[in-house]
């Protein structure tokens, strides 16, 4: 056996532990992999090439990028944060809690809003952390704004990853199905989807407990309100 075929592993190790460039840690993992096979370079090309071509539309989400920076220029970060400014009552907890709810129906209907780019980074952050520091009533410390970015960023994934497969068009139940067929188990999508409908409300509730946690360490807080 060729382990030399494994230097593509051992260069991605690399170069993400030394936080170099993603494409080009992982072109330069593919050629070298493609060379310790003893692959002919243009033929290396030709598979990155058409790797690059079957898998074109994944990039298509690159195209809100500049949307995004155009919007947040003209203060959308902003705008978004004064709002909730205005709002009495709002806490950053209750506000992640708003958007975990409206995030996994969305994904249970298949309705594809969201995104870390698209709606954490430009609104729910800047509006939770607006709430946080009106709630505390002071600026937030650098342990607490990190633990909120965490926090936003995790709950897009909760309602993602926890309520998807309730829509039974799902590819995930799709993939389950099938590894669930091949292993001696006939169960329908439908069946599936009812399953993860459990998931997905539990998941919820632990979502509700964690953000009233921080909203809890943010009134503990010195100079929190009492």
């Amino acid at each position: 056996m060729n382990l030399w075929i494994l230097i593509g592993i051992v260069i991605i190790v690399a170069g993400f532990s030394l936080k170099l460039d993603v494409l080009a840690v992982v072109l330069t993992a593919g050629i070298a992999t493609g060379i310790a096979a003893k692959m002919n370079f243009f033929e290396i090309l030709g598979i990155i090439g058409k790797a690059f071509v079957d898998n074109r539309l994944m990039s298509i989400f690159l195209i809100s990028l500049p949307v995004i920076a155009v919007l947040e220029r003209y203060g959308l970060r902003e705008r978004s944060a004064a709002l909730i400014e205005k709002l009495k009552n709002a806490t950053a907890g209750r506000i992640l809690g708003l958007y975990m709810v409206i995030r996994s129906i969305a994904s249970a209907l298949s309705i594809r809003i969201g995104g870390h780019i698209q709606f954490i980074r430009p609104l729910i952050y800047p509006m939770s952390e607006a709430a946080a520091k009106a709630h505390k009533n002071k600026d937030l410390t650098e342990k607490q704004t990190e633990e909120l970015k965490s926090l936003s960023a995790a709950i897009e994934n909760y309602g993602n990853f926890f309520s998807q497969n309730i829509f039974v068009g799902a590819s995930g139940l799709l993939l389950i199905q099938t590894t669930l067929k091949e292993n001696g188990y006939a169960v329908s999508l439908k069946q599936l989807a009812l399953s993860s409908i459990p998931i997905g409300i539990i998941a919820i509730i632990f979502t509700f407990i964690q953000v009233y946690i921080y909203d809890k360490k943010i009134i503990l807080s010195k100079g929190g309100k009492k």
